[in-house]
């Protein structure tokens, strides 16, 4: 929605003008009969006091409909902001008659308009982009995972602020069941989009929900690039999630791939604005391995760096193997741009986990509740019981036990 809704919102701001003039305006409760006969006796109805007091007042409302169609503008288009500012230094607005005030009117129906256009920094204002409050929330929300915080909010933040990308931004979350990865695809879409997951911008698909069965494998390619396709076309900056990756027929991984792939796209609806997450439980055992032999070394798990873990995951991904990942040409194409590895949550991370599930329920808790949570996990290996087999992902329900 352009300029072509001027004419629209400044009606609809003369109309709540006249709505609720102030103190000088039309409808003035002020006057006494005694004036009003005064001004019928000089000259009927139209008498010339009741004719200069309608032309005050609709020189104040055409005055007052400027000043808010001026900072209306300013705040929408970016444009006019100088005069705006003029105009308010030399003429003060007149105030109103009701608790409403004037500025509360102009977020109102700012609000009114963002909602049909693209008025916003971004361009489309489903889109909000806040970088800072998915670091913190990654930093205060998400335990264990150094790399994993790492590598998104430094992947995410260069995408955003790359004027022109040249490929659209491919993320591949490994590691087992439990340790974060949908979690941050969750968080990511809350941040990035007005509506979270339920923003028009967000499309997530879920392999045995999504594309269940492979012989209508076609059948999917079809859908699912028309889906990318329709939603590329809305939204300015779009978001793609993929759960249990791993499980996509490599005929549809390459039926997308031309999306994620770098191209000039002349002519065509550009699609390297676009954010791909790939979830998958492949590389679980690897990330486990290098996790334990730190472990046994003696080696603190935030020393794991990335480049070693990348390098193992790559290898095991390109194992023969019944997954997308090694019959596609995903990895020879160098379409994925980080392999974000989650690592195996230990007793003290599920301990935080069963804190943050209480909080959520704004239950109390004690030490002693948030060890009997942990306590109720699986842990492996047999001999060290070092890492929870599932994670924080059933800690949730098994706070269910301590409520009265």
């Amino acid at each position: 929605m352009g300029r072509s809704a001027l004419p629209c919102c400044l009606a609809l701001a003369c109309w709540l003008l006249l709505l609720l003039g102030g103190s000088d305006g039309l409808g003035s409760r002020g006057k006494s009969r005694e004036e009003d006969q005064g001004a019928v006796a000089e000259g009927g109805p139209w008498g010339r006091v009741r004719y200069e007091a309608l032309k005050k007042h609709f020189g104040a409302v055409g005055a007052l409909s400027k000043q808010y169609w001026q900072s209306l503008a300013c705040r929408v288009w970016q444009g006019g902001c100088e005069e705006e500012q003029e105009e308010t230094e030399t003429s003060p607005r007149p105030g109103w008659s009701l608790p409403l005030v004037g500025q509360d009117y102009l977020e109102i129906l700012s609000a009114w308009y963002c909602s049909f256009g693209k008025c916003c920094e971004t361009g489309d204002c489903r889109v909000v982009n806040n970088i800072t409050g998915l670091e913190l929330d990654l930093s205060g929300q998400l335990h264990g995972q150094h790399l994993a915080k790492e590598v998104v909010i430094r992947a995410v933040r260069g995408f955003l602020q790359s004027p022109r990308p040249e490929k659209a931004l491919v993320l591949s979350f490994h590691g087992w069941s439990g340790t974060g990865k949908n979690f941050v695809a969750r968080m990511v879409a809350s941040h990035l989009y007005r509506d979270g997951l339920k923003s028009e911008c967000v499309r997530m698909f879920i392999s045995l929900f999504h594309f269940p069965h492979h012989k209508y494998v076609e059948s999917y390619k079809v859908q699912l690039k028309k889906q990318i396709s329709e939603t590329i076309q809305l939204c300015k900056q779009s978001l793609f999630i993929f759960d249990e990756a791993e499980k996509l027929h490599f005929g549809l991984l390459d039926a997308i791939k031309p999306f994620m792939a770098r191209n000039e796209n002349k002519g065509q609806v550009d699609y390297r604005r676009s954010i791909f997450l790939f979830l998958s439980n492949i590389g679980g055992n690897t990330i486990n391995e290098v996790a334990l032999d730190f472990w046994r070394a003696g080696r603190a798990r935030e020393e794991i760096s990335m480049e070693l873990l990348e390098q193992r995951l790559r290898l095991e991904l390109l194992e023969p193997a019944d997954n997308g990942y090694a019959r596609s040409h995903f990895l020879e194409e160098n379409i994925i741009d980080f392999f974000v590895p989650f690592l195996p949550l230990e007793y003290r991370h599920v301990k935080l986990c069963a804190r943050d599930a209480f909080l959520a329920r704004g239950l109390p808790y004690t030490e002693a509740a948030l060890d009997e949570v942990a306590k109720m996990m699986v842990f492996v290996p047999k001999e060290e019981k070092l890492f929870s087999a599932q994670g924080c992902k059933s800690v949730s329900q098994r706070i269910n036990y301590f409520l009265p």
